[in-house]
Order: C-alpha cells, then structure tokens, then sequence
C-alpha cells in the first residue's frame, strides 16, 4: 500500500526514474519483485511511514500502531536487512537567467495548483505570501488560528480582505492549549516546546476544519525551505544557526531539515481529522526552486542594513505577482509558533503552573506534566 503516489510511478523511479518522479511525495509497501517485503519514502519525506525498530516487517503511516516506532528514512528503501539510500536530492547550478526561472517557478506553482482536488478542501491561511498564493489559485474556504491578538489574525484578516475573501478565524484560547497538548504529543511522539508550539496552531485550525465537515487542508509548507524564507538563510555565512558559506549551500542545509518537520506536520493534521495537501511540495516546484541563483532567494540588502532584514523568497514573489495584491504578495511572516502567539501562551501556562523560567526547558517540562 503506498500513500501519496500510484506504485507504477514509484516503481519507476526506484527502477532508475530519478528521486522527482512528478509527485507531491510518496511512502508505503511496494514489494521487490521476488516478493521481498519492502517500504520506501521519497526524497523529501513528504509521507511518514513507520516500522517496529527490531522488526521491519511490522509497519503503519501512524506511529500510535506500534510499540517502538521507527521512521524510514527519507530517499530509502527499508528491508528487513535494514536501510538503503536510493534517492539524493538534485543539485543543480544557479541558473543565470533571472526571468526565465521566475518564469519557471510561475508554471510549476500554476501547475501544481491546478492539479489540486478543490472538493471538501480548505487553505491554511496566515496572510503570507504562502498561503496567499494558495488561497489565490484554489476555489476553497480560508482558516486561520491564533490567539485574539496575535500578527497571524490580524495579517490573516488584512490579506483576505485585500483579497475580496472570507476567512474562519479560530480564535485560540488556554483551554484549547491545555486540552489538545497530549492529543498532540500522543499523535507526534514529540512532546519538546519547538514541536509543540509550531503544530498546535496546525492541530486547532485542523480541528475546527474537520468540524465543518472538510476532511483536506492546503498548507504551505516547504516554500520557506525551497525560496529562502529564514533569517539564518539570508545571513550565511554569518549566522551560527546554518554551516553553510553561501545562501544557496544554507537553503539546501534547510532543506534536508524538511522529512523531520513534515513527520511531525503530517501527524498533527492527521490525528486532527485532515490530510495535508501542500502544493508548493510538489516535485515540479522542488525542481524549478532548486537552481534559483542566491539573489532570487535573498534580495541584496540597502546599503547599511542587515542582511537578515533583506527581501527573501524573491523568486516566489515575482512568481506570484499576477495573482496577488502587492500588499500581499511583498508580506513578510512570522513564524507560526509565534504569529500564532502559542508559544507566548505556552510559556505563561508553564509559569502559571509553577514551571518558571529559570528552570531548564521549563515548557517542554509543563507540556509533560499535561501529557502525564
């Protein structure tokens, strides 16, 4: 059984096909053809896929299934014998024709949109550019989640008003954090601040769309991954968060961050009642984001000013300029944990509860003691 892709085009690609065979990722059991039984994941992890780790022929998309979970690797194939790498991301050059790859982000993004199910589907909106861009190519409602006060609503608002479009706003409060905390942690395996403050806000707005009887959620993930969207990517080789030398080198370095993100991602909005569905991941996306030259990822900073304040996801911008407002299309986001405000109320519950700052990794020890 294989979640995402139909086995002849995995077969293919395992057969010499190339790791970006024209989906939007893929993971299950697809069997040698002597019968062996064996389980692949594609290139960037855009499925998890799980096996018990002394037992490789026990397996399940949901970790809940098994007693000591292990995930296949992204880009493997795993046997009972173990794992083997059968696909590497591409590495192409920086292409030298600015216009022709804006061009072609422009038609893999129109592509990709476009080969996307609209029924019984919503978008994930925040205001940004990535989401905007969905909301712009696909006939579905607009969600978004945060605390009453937070950047994500009132930037969500003012898109979706710029836009002429509707938007469901799930205003958040702490007893939607303190209830859905273990529900998150017991779907993710994952009970760390990090994790849990970036896939609350999925979860909560995830809910409220199954509530309405949507069982599909666009998302927007990858795009700040693939067009340079982080501070750490646009500040390379400066910034310590990244070892990379050069912008293009830090957005690839986050890139390979994106099968541990997207597990967890994937999981949350699951156990939530939807299916992610993340265009902007689609291989013919992957493939025109990948030779963009430094300067279509992170414009040249003002002369004087920090290059963590410069334009990024340049290309994307320009890409999308026929679809969006300019207000829009040139918004910069925050990061959805704190856009959000979760992981501001996260800490203030922590402190309420007698887990004070001062105290070593005082939320990811409140959000055990919920679990607990």
């Amino acid at each position: 059984m294989i979640h995402g892709a139909d086995p002849t085009t995995v077969r293919a690609a395992l057969d010499g096909g190339g790791p970006l065979p024209g989906t939007r990722g893929f993971a299950g059991r697809l069997d040698a053809e002597d019968g062996a039984p064996r389980l692949v994941r594609d290139v960037l992890g855009r499925y998890p896929c799980f096996t018990e780790a002394d037992d490789h022929t026990t397996w399940s998309f949901d970790p809940r299934d098994l007693t000591d979970p292990a995930p296949v690797p992204a880009g493997h194939v795993r046997t009972q014998s173990g794992d083997e790498q059968v696909w590497t991301l591409p590495d192409p050059p920086a292409t030298d024709d600015d216009a022709a790859a804006i061009e072609a982000v422009r038609a893999a993004v129109a592509a990709s949109t476009a080969a996307v199910d609209a029924e019984s589907l919503a978008v994930a909106f925040s205001g940004g550019v990535d989401s905007a861009i969905l909301a712009a190519r696909l006939d579905a409602p607009l969600y978004v989640a945060g605390f009453p006060d937070s950047h994500d609503v009132d930037a969500a608002r003012s898109a979706a008003a710029a836009m002429d479009r509707d938007l469901t706003v799930v205003e958040l409060t702490h007893e939607d954090i303190e209830r859905a905390v273990p529900e998150l942690v017991r779907a993710t395996g994952r009970a760390n601040a990090m994790d849990v403050g970036i896939a609350l806000p999925l979860y909560l707005v995830a809910e409220q769309v199954a509530a309405d009887g949507y069982d599909r959620l666009a998302v927007g993930q990858g795009a700040d991954e693939l067009f340079g969207g982080y501070a750490k990517v646009a500040k390379a080789p400066d910034d310590p968060r990244v070892d990379a030398e050069t912008v293009r080198g830090a957005r690839r370095e986050v890139v390979t961050t994106l099968p541990d993100q997207l597990e967890r991602d994937v999981l949350a909005l699951r156990a939530a009642g939807v299916e992610p569905v993340p265009p902007l991941l689609d291989d013919r996306v992957v493939e025109a984001a990948l030779p963009l030259p430094g300067t279509l990822l992170v414009a040249d900073p003002k002369p004087g000013a920090d290059r963590g304040d410069a334009e990024r996801k340049v290309a994307l911008r320009r890409a999308a300029e026929p679809w969006l407002p300019e207000t829009v299309a040139g918004r910069d986001k925050k990061a959805v944990q704190y856009g959000s405000l979760v992981s501001r109320e996260l800490d203030r519950l922590a402190r309420q509860a007698g887990y004070k700052r001062r105290m070593d990794d005082h939320v990811t020890k409140y959000v055990r003691s919920l679990v607990e």
